[in-house]
């Protein structure tokens, strides 16, 4: 994710802008997966929300990239931290073979990319649907794209400034 002043770090502070369970909280946005004790050193001066795979970064590949992702965030989740990872589409269906969803005070993010949103029309529909007919879900939940867009849900891009890299 290009992020003017982001680009070469794996933390920064800030507060939670996304309308999400965590919003307007202290957060520390974390990118990768460094340490556990790296990520402590930065836990001061009251942050209670954790945001993991901050700049797209949760992109896990082998077993061991799952693993390392999974350990890291439940160390914090032990510790009654509020945690978020923000999860790509493409990941959704293997990341519920993790235990982290079992957390009360986990937030997983899918993130759904939908590029020119603003050029659909007013009839475009969201349809949640299943990965093949009756495989998995009760049936499917189709919204409309515009409802979806309401404003109390909206964080402009302008709301992206405020947080310091460390």
């Amino acid at each position: 994710m290009n992020r003017q002043g982001h680009e070469n770090t794996d933390f920064f502070l800030g507060t939670e802008v996304e309308r999400t369970p965590a919003y307007g909280m202290k957060t520390l946005f974390v990118v990768g997966t460094p340490s556990t004790k790296e990520i402590e050193k930065h836990l001061y001066d009251g942050v209670e929300h954790i945001f993991f795979g901050a700049n797209h970064s949760f992109d896990p590949v082998t077993n061991n990239d799952w693993d390392a992702w999974e350990a890291m965030i439940r160390y914090f989740l032990v510790q009654d931290y509020l945690c978020t990872l923000d999860i790509p589409v493409s990941a959704a269906e293997d990341f519920l073979e993790s235990c982290l969803v079992e957390w009360n005070n986990f937030i997983p993010q899918i993130r759904i990319p939908l590029p020119y949103i603003k050029q659909w029309n007013y009839n475009t529909m969201i349809k949640l649907d299943d990965k093949d007919f009756n495989a998995t879900n009760p049936g499917v939940w189709c919204h409309n794209l515009h409802d979806l867009m309401d404003r109390s849900k909206y964080t402009d891009w302008k709301d992206y400034k405020g947080d310091t890299t460390l």
